[in-house]
């Protein structure tokens, strides 16, 4: 089926119609700047303006950078503080006027992955992190999403670990590459003791310079970068979508 996957970020709303079955775009990929600042009523208006725009009637499926909970925004850490307890599913349908699912964003781009990228055909457990502003995290156990996993959060070195290794401390301090890298791998070992996983993928912007600090990395996992780049999102979200929808369609 189709779904019109949206990607909500800190700068830019991006969407697009997604055929679930093959994970390809049926329409161009468009862009809006994120309203600032980015209160619920200005961001609802901001999607609703993005689904006229690309022209679509159906169902809508959105990844939003929260933790999201039934529905429910519970965490604003990369975000307006106004969405705290902001029921966003509520919020997104009624401006649309028709059923809108949202997840977490490292979740729906996690479900890309897994569907359709370097995590496709992977038995186990399978961890996602994307490194940018913060680290998200996802969390599939043979095939099975673990919602709203935010291991970006866990304490480390006396804080929370993405304020040690995310990619903005990275260019906050000026670090170099593998400067860098030996601060992430020790995250990696952390939370390759905590979860055992089969495989780790990264995603995000410094997953594109991977080349650069993969050789400090000594974890005896394997580490595969993400395939699906910007799409992520956008596709996950119409995964997501799917399933939600398919799920209540069965009740």
């Amino acid at each position: 089926m189709d779904i019109l996957g949206i990607d909500i970020g800190g700068t830019g709303i991006k969407g697009a119609i997604v055929d679930t079955v093959t994970g390809q775009l049926k329409s161009e990929r468009m862009r809006i700047l994120t309203p600032q600042p980015s209160t619920p009523e200005a961001v609802a208006n901001t999607v609703y303006e993005l689904v006229n725009k690309i022209g679509f009637d159906g169902p809508v499926a959105c990844g939003f950078p929260s933790r999201v909970i039934h529905g429910v925004v519970k965490t604003a850490a990369n975000i307006d503080k106004s969405w705290i307890n902001v029921p966003v599913e509520e919020l997104f349908s009624q401006r649309l006027n028709r059923p809108v699912y949202v997840a977490n964003d490292a979740d729906v781009a996690g479900l890309a992955e897994l569907h359709y990228g370097a995590a496709k055909d992977v038995k186990g457990t399978v961890l996602f992190l994307t490194i940018g502003t913060g680290i998200g995290s996802c969390l599939f156990i043979d095939g099975t999403l673990c919602p709203n996993t935010e291991l970006g959060h866990l304490k480390f070195h006396g804080d929370s670990a993405e304020r040690y290794c995310s990619g903005a401390v990275k260019e906050r301090e000026d670090l170099k590459w593998k400067e860098w890298g030996e601060r992430f791998n020790e995250y990696l070992h952390y939370v390759s003791f905590l979860l055992q996983p089969d495989l780790i993928v990264l995603g995000g912007g410094a997953s594109k310079k991977f080349e650069k600090y993969k050789e400090v990395l000594d974890i005896d996992i394997p580490v595969k970068t993400a395939t699906m780049l910007n799409l992520a999102g956008i596709v996950g979200a119409g995964i997501y979508g799917s399933i939600r929808y398919n799920q209540e369609s069965s009740k």
